[in-house]
């Protein structure tokens, strides 16, 4: 079969991703642009903001991808570029130029799910992984528990009915007076507190699920530091983060290891903005003995175009192009 390289842009958020890859399976070029400081000042992602500094940078992006994996336009097979979810007007961005580039040089065009994006990068990171296994994405906008099955074929097993954990902790932080993006500096105050300073709940259903729920323990943070305040009383930032940190985590390994004791299996891939977390990923590898437990790169965890090119490779094998009438879905479920 010949090689077949896929351009693919990612622009659901606050990154301007371009990437080429081949096969699925080998980056050529995965050129992320970051608008981190800009909406820093904000405490969080200004839609409006993020929607005009793709405009203004993805000419840019695209030129130090090409050049990056030594190919030209016309080299290229199959154009890719997220869909959703994510926000609506950055996602129009990097979709419309994607169909543009297709329809310009009569190339397949393809749109992803931005979740199955997260999936695919252990992909590229792990060369021997093959479907099936269990996956597990935790970020700013998702807490799941899928059934890899096989390419393009999954089984939602359990996401979040409320808050993602990766927006939690944004939000702790905000509290706390760090700075955006705060998962990063919460795990770096957590590694000077005690875990078991504070108890913070965690949150149950009743019913026979493994569906998350981090609203229950964002209040319970928020309410602590305001008692005390309210109180004069002096707040350990390192215990609070640290705290905060374990309870979260150990929430996913408690409803993880349920998924494996009804489901089965022997792998699990780890993947999204907050697996990047050191603390998450050696308590899983201590927890889980007996399973085979992947993560991608730290730059692979963040949003970034070369997800998106594994994920539309797969993808278009299986199902072949997607129409120029796909329109950007800031809500699409998985």
């Amino acid at each position: 079969m010949k090689d077949m390289l896929v351009l693919s842009i990612e622009t659901s958020c606050d990154e301007t991703s371009i990437a080429v890859v081949k096969n699925g399976r080998d980056i050529l070029s995965n050129k992320i642009l970051s608008q981190i400081d800009i909406h820093n000042e904000f405490g969080g992602v200004v839609p409006e903001i993020a929607s005009r500094k793709h405009l203004e940078v993805i000419n840019m992006v695209l030129d130090e991808a090409l050049k990056e994996a030594n190919i030209k336009l016309d080299d290229i097979d199959l154009i890719a570029s997220t869909y959703g979810p994510g926000l609506v007007g950055a996602l129009l961005v990097g979709l419309q130029y994607a169909k543009g580039l297709s329809y310009a040089l009569n190339k397949d065009f393809i749109g992803v799910n931005h979740i199955e994006g997260h999936i695919s990068s252990c992909y590229l990171e792990h060369k021997e992984l093959e479907p099936p296994f269990m996956s597990l994405v935790v970020s700013g906008g998702h807490t799941m528990i899928l059934n890899v099955k096989d390419y393009g074929v999954y089984e939602k097993i359990a996401e979040t009915r409320d808050d993602a954990i990766g927006e939690v902790f944004d939000k702790v932080a905000r509290k706390l007076g760090l700075s955006y993006p705060g998962g990063p500096n919460i795990e770096r105050l957590a590694k000077l507190g005690d875990e078991d300073a504070i108890k913070f709940p965690q949150s149950r259903f009743e019913d026979d699920t493994l569906d998350f729920s981090y609203s229950g323990i964002k209040s319970s943070v928020l309410n602590y530091i305001n008692q005390c305040n309210s109180k004069g009383i002096y707040i350990n930032k390192e215990d609070v983060c640290a705290s905060f940190q374990k309870t979260s985590i150990d929430m996913l390994i408690k409803n993880v290891e349920k998924a494996f004791d009804k489901y089965g299996g022997k792998k699990l891939c780890i993947v999204g903005g907050v697996s990047s977390n050191n603390y998450l990923r050696n308590k899983f590898l201590s927890y889980f003995k007996d399973i085979e437990i992947y993560y991608p790169s730290k730059e692979l965890c963040t949003d970034n175009g070369a997800m998106i090119a594994s994920a539309a490779y797969y993808s278009f094998l299986r199902n072949g192009r997607s129409e120029y009438t796909l329109n950007a879905s800031s809500n699409l479920k998985f």
